[in-house]
């Protein structure tokens, strides 16, 4: 007798039915859409972010003593203060190494170019191949650094070539394919470099060519890691050193920039790591609010959803008023006339949730090509959350007119009236 008076009210009241079904099919589909986008692209978003450049600096250990007595700074000068070329592959065999974007050593040198007197000379990396035991990798500038121009071409970082910063190269009345004498010996300039920074006034070389001028072979003094990072919480805030071992190694499997930086000192001998802090926080803030604005956008599609859903069965009471009547004039308790509604709208929230989740995977596809330029994936166990995320907002939509369906007078509801 229940599921039969369950099939005759879809039976019988098929457009009322069809419309609220509409609504939370439209609302999960949003909802399983942005669902599926902030957990599936997180790390698309991250590398999208990369454009702001390297988030994590490493330097030699020494320059992070500070050592005064009565106001007067007598730590010695760093000359001797570097990093070795060698151990940079290391990085790749970092835990979180697939985060690792990147990474440019940079070495400046003081030099004399032509009639401009001293000017400093920066060795880095433009785009050099690395290997760290099977694997073969490209690293560099044009990775790290993406907003660095070039009027002509890159060098190559094996060869003797140099770029000129855009003011340098007005001042020399230089350009792509000319000469400059750099410590008496001739160089080919293969382009102009404009980055907005410090680099317009410097010439800009293979590491090679910088290492050979101060007679240092292997010699960096800072690296620059483009990484991505997850957005800092209350842990990737702590001390490593007061963290339990399973604290620990739960920080230390999350790819915090905190995180990170500690692999890095690890994978680096005598280096100490940190973030850049104002790139790093940037990048936080932009994710944190791409995940509000997704979070938004699901509780305003599921809102509706609960409206539309609300209307509907409000009127579909309101016809059913005399059924409602003849039940509980029948015997029929308050919990068995509510039991017949909730059942309607679990199935309705089952089959609206189940069509939702396929327009909403569909949906996420599209926008992961549209937007990302990534296929988005939804993994199957999302259904068992979409489906009680839709009786649930079904329910809630119901909840008031059901509540005014069992406490009709039946008398009152035989009569037709309200």
């Amino acid at each position: 007798m229940f599921a039969r008076l369950v099939y005759e009210s879809f039976r019988r009241q098929k457009r009322r039915k069809l419309l609220a079904g509409v609504a939370i099919t439209l609302g999960v589909a949003v909802a399983t859409a942005m669902i599926a986008v902030a957990t599936g692209i997180g790390d698309k978003i991250s590398r999208e972010l990369r454009a702001y450049g390297a988030n994590l600096l490493v330097t030699p250990q020494e320059d992070t003593l500070d050592l005064q007595i009565g106001g007067v700074n007598l730590k010695p000068p760093s000359d001797g203060a570097y990093l070795n070329e060698a151990d940079l592959p290391r990085i790749r065999g970092t835990f979180w190494h697939h985060n690792i974007v990147g990474f440019s050593p940079m070495l400046p040198v003081d030099a004399n170019l032509d009639a401009a007197g001293p000017v400093t000379l920066l060795g880095t990396y433009f785009s050099k191949p690395l290997t760290f035991g099977k694997e073969t990798f490209v690293t560099g500038v044009r990775i790290t650094h993406p907003w660095w121009k070039v009027q002509g071409s890159w060098p190559a970082d094996n060869s003797q070539d140099v770029l000129l910063g855009e003011r340098l190269a007005a001042k020399l009345g230089r350009r792509a394919g000319d000469q400059v004498q750099v410590n008496g010996r001739n160089h080919t300039v293969s382009g102009v470099l404009s980055t907005g920074g410090a680099e317009d006034d410097q010439v800009v070389a293979p590491l090679a060519l910088a290492q050979q001028i101060v007679a240092r072979p292997g010699a960096v003094r800072r690296l620059y890691v483009s990484a991505m990072t997850k957005p800092e919480d209350e842990l990737a805030r702590r001390d490593p050193k007061t963290m339990n071992p399973e604290l620990f190694d739960r920080w230390y499997c999350s790819p915090y920039v905190q995180s990170i930086a500690y692999q890095l000192q690890e994978a680096i001998p005598h280096s100490h790591a940190e973030q850049i802090r104002q790139v790093a926080q940037n990048e936080g803030t932009v994710l944190a609010r791409i995940q509000g604005l997704m979070l938004l956008i699901t509780i305003a599609a599921l809102l509706s959803s609960a409206l539309a859903v609300s209307a509907a069965m409000a009127t579909a009471i309101f016809e059913r008023r005399s059924e409602v009547g003849l039940m509980k004039a029948l015997g029929a308790g308050n919990s068995a006339v509510a039991a017949v509604f909730l059942a309607e709208a679990a199935l309705l929230a089952l089959l609206g949730g189940g069509l939702g989740f396929a327009a909403g995977a569909a949906l996420a596809g599209a926008i992961g090509r549209s937007i990302f330029d990534s296929n988005i994936t939804i993994e199957p166990v999302l259904l068992p959350l979409i489906l009680a995320l839709g009786v649930l907002v079904t329910f809630a939509g119901s909840a008031l007119a059901i509540r005014r369906a069992v406490k009709l007078d039946p008398v009152h509801a035989l009569r037709g009236e309200a």
